[in-house]
């Protein structure tokens, strides 16, 4: 059988509907599919925000147990109350804050952390968490304060990262390059990922900033923020090598 008289290829079993009839009108499967996305895109943004509060809320009413069964909601109305423990937590991160930022209070809190690292497991388990919400939460450290652009997992792959620590003395001794610890989280749960330790000039500093880079990684990359400082010309700004 000559090449030309090919069988043609089957027609798909499910076509999409034309974009408009024959009188020119939109084909009314065109509007419903149309008002389904527009729903969608209403109803998406609530859901997924309705969820992250109940979660969060779900955690902060875990604080309960810290008062008396007698004085418990439910003990007491004979029913869960949602939100009782939001407010019990909020009052009580509200009135540990105030302790610690008095001058006695730091000194006790202070002596209860010397005795709460020297024991066993918990310890080091305390003292990794305590360094890590000082790091994040407060200005002191360089640590997720910069969003940068590495080649992972491989060559010519480009994932987003977060600097996590630059003086790593003895990877760069034993190594002989000077490196960079990067967090690469993944998508859509930005709390696990793998922290690589890149050669200054393999890091891309971005202009973006952190709330950008986890709303970029919370969407799937789906929303990318704007690029503030994109060169007028049309040329790319030279790279960043130095974190």
């Amino acid at each position: 059988m000559p090449a030309s008289a090919e069988r043609p290829d089957p027609a798909p079993a499910f076509p999409n509907p034309p974009e408009r009839d024959e009188a020119g009108r939109r084909h009314p499967l065109k509007k419903f599919r149309n008002y389904l996305i527009g729903g969608l895109l209403v109803w998406i943004p609530i859901m997924v925000t309705v969820w992250v509060l109940r979660f969060v809320a779900r955690i902060l009413d875990q604080s309960l147990v810290l008062l008396p069964h007698a004085w418990r909601p439910e003990t007491i109305v004979g029913t869960y109350v949602p939100g009782v423990g939001v407010i019990l937590s909020l009052l009580l991160l509200f009135l540990t804050g105030l302790l610690v930022k008095n001058l006695f209070g730091g000194r006790i809190v202070a002596g209860l952390e010397s005795l709460v690292r020297r024991i066993p497991v918990i310890g080091p388990v305390y003292g990794g968490a305590k360094s890590f919400s000082e790091t994040v939460l407060t200005d002191t450290g360089r640590s997720f304060k910069q969003v940068v652009l590495v080649e992972f997992p491989r060559k010519g792959i480009f994932s987003i990262g977060f600097i996590t620590a630059h003086d790593l003395q003895e990877v760069q001794a034993r190594t002989a390059y000077k490196v960079t610890g990067v967090f690469v989280p993944t998508t859509p749960n930005p709390t696990t990922g793998f922290l690589v330790m890149f050669p200054n000039d393999e890091i891309v500093m971005l202009d973006m900033t952190v709330d950008e880079g986890f709303k970029m990684l919370f969407t799937l990359g789906v929303v990318v923020p704007t690029w503030r400082n994109a060169p007028v010309d049309g040329r790319l700004a030279p790279q960043q090598t130095e974190p």
